[in-house]
């Protein structure tokens, strides 16, 4: 353990907000970062970033209310210390899917993101969101937000990034806003954050090999029926993320020393259809939609359509609709779920799956937060 937090000590930090389960958490430690302190509201998400980040700071604290001072405190660290603030603040009120309302009380978040990159002064920030939040009727919103930034930052265009085209087998596209201090990093553009030419892409068969395929209405949350065996015959670069590549000091104990000696995972769990709705799944072709519950059938060779993540219990507790199995007729597991956003089969999914679904349809693919990370660490001065 202490020569785990040795190796930490020496890599450059970063504090994550809004943190959720861990996406760009995840991302950063493959890419070489060591995440010092993760900020999330939410007790279920917390509790699984806590889960598999164990020598992380965690913080249950409102972002609005938070102190530079007292994150830098918090994560160990001093002023100039910080290398990176990341994170992803609330995207609803931006959201297309959502009412996008001028007043919704998420917007402000963006805002407080960057006061906070103000009141830390770190090398970089990299915040993530939805397309939305460049629509025109938010340009007062982003506007007041950067006016916080202090004035020596560089500050590039929003990048877009759509997640099939870096690897992740999801259309998930999402915007990510970029700054760094250019006395403590190398310059830098847009163009560094495009994926290259050597990228292999990744479609949903390949995404779902070796994850179990036979899975019973009536498997739920326990150490017996929500977990399940894992038979991986072949070796692909998205498939040695998704069953290696673990980072130092990431992983929850148990999770790791199951699937590594073992080969099983968790979030293997069931939903329950009627033969009915078994019927009309089977019947349908790849891509397309039951008329019913709006569910689409997954392509085997092509990619998943963004996994949504439902509402809170603020908003309802509705669960977002599940993309259907290519070859089954029923909904995907939470564990096909954390495949096709990215996720590695070691990573510990909460119990349910109410909250696994939310947390994985609110996060940043690991893939594409590893890459565009590894750009940033390439650029920090030494």
């Amino acid at each position: 353990m202490e020569n785990i937090q040795l190796q930490l000590n020496a890599q450059p930090k970063v504090i994550d907000l809004f943190a959720g389960a861990g996406g760009l958490s995840l991302g950063a430690a493959r890419a070489g970062f060591t995440v010092s302190a993760a900020v999330e509201l939410d007790k279920f998400a917390i509790d699984s970033h806590t889960k598999n980040f164990p020598y992380v700071t965690h913080l249950d604290s409102d972002i609005a209310k938070l102190g530079g001072n007292v994150l830098l405190m918090r994560a160990g660290l001093k002023k100039g210390e910080l290398d990176g603030l990341i994170g992803g603040p609330p995207c609803q009120g931006f959201s297309t899917m959502g009412k996008r309302q001028l007043d919704d009380s998420r917007n402000d978040l963006f805002g407080h993101f960057m006061r906070l990159v103000n009141e830390t002064q770190p090398a970089f920030f990299l915040a993530e969101n939805v397309p939305g939040i460049l629509n025109e009727k938010y340009d007062g919103i982003r506007k007041a937000a950067f006016a916080r930034l202090p004035k020596r930052y560089v500050t590039l265009e929003p990048i877009t990034v759509k997640a099939n085209c870096y690897g992740a087998p999801t259309t998930r596209t999402r915007i990510f806003f970029f700054g760094y201090d250019p006395s403590k990093m190398a310059g830098m553009e847009v163009a560094d954050f495009m994926p290259g030419s050597n990228i292999e892409l990744t479609m949903v068969r390949e995404a779902l090999h070796g994850l179990p395929k036979d899975i019973l209405s009536n498997w739920k949350a326990d150490i017996d029926k929500g977990w399940g065996r894992t038979q991986i015959e072949k070796q692909s670069t998205f498939l040695n993320k998704a069953t290696n590549a673990v980072p130092i000091g990431v992983g929850n104990d148990l999770a790791l020393e199951i699937y590594m000696e073992k080969k099983i995972v968790s979030g293997c769990i069931g939903t329950i259809h009627s033969p009915e709705v078994e019927k009309r799944y089977a019947e349908l072709g790849y891509g397309e939609q039951d008329v019913i519950s709006k569910a689409i059938k997954l392509n085997p060779t092509g990619f998943c359509p963004t996994l949504r993540a439902g509402t809170g219990s603020d908003k309802g507790s509705f669960q977002a609709v599940r993309p259907i199995h290519y070859l089954r007729p029923r909904v995907i597991t939470p564990r096909e779920a954390a495949r096709l956003q990215g996720f590695p089969d070691w990573f510990l999914l909460h119990s349910t799956k109410w909250h696994s679904f939310r947390q994985i349809g609110n996060s940043v693919s690991p893939i594409v937060s590893e890459k565009l990370l590894r750009v940033i660490i390439n650029k920090l001065a030494g």
